[in-house]
């Protein structure tokens, strides 16, 4: 399993579209196969980035949702609202403490 880290910033009055859009999807996104964990955090000093993780039990998994019809649709109306180049990250997980 590995965690995939995006890093989302956006326009500040496009945040409410994007949060109703992420509600409308989170349980689709969560539900494709090989999803088992999704989270969306907000920054604290800048209410214009967020971070989503999500856990993928293989890279090929994380790979056949991106090139679905779900991502195609999160993605083109996601990047609409965007003020920065969005960054992703792929890490292992190597230790988790509870």
């Amino acid at each position: 399993m590995f965690v995939r880290i995006v890093k989302l910033s956006f326009h500040e009055e496009h945040i409410p579209a994007f949060l109703e859009n992420f509600e409308l999807m989170k349980d689709k996104i969560r539900n494709a196969p090989g999803n088992r964990f999704l989270e969306l955090y907000q920054d604290k000093n800048n209410k214009s980035i967020f971070f989503t993780y999500s856990y993928w039990e293989t890279e090929a998994d994380l790979e056949n949702y991106r090139n679905s019809e779900l991502f195609y649709d999160v993605w083109t109306f996601t990047k609409r609202l965007f003020n920065d180049k969005p960054e992703a990250w792929s890490v292992d997980k190597l230790v988790t403490l509870v």
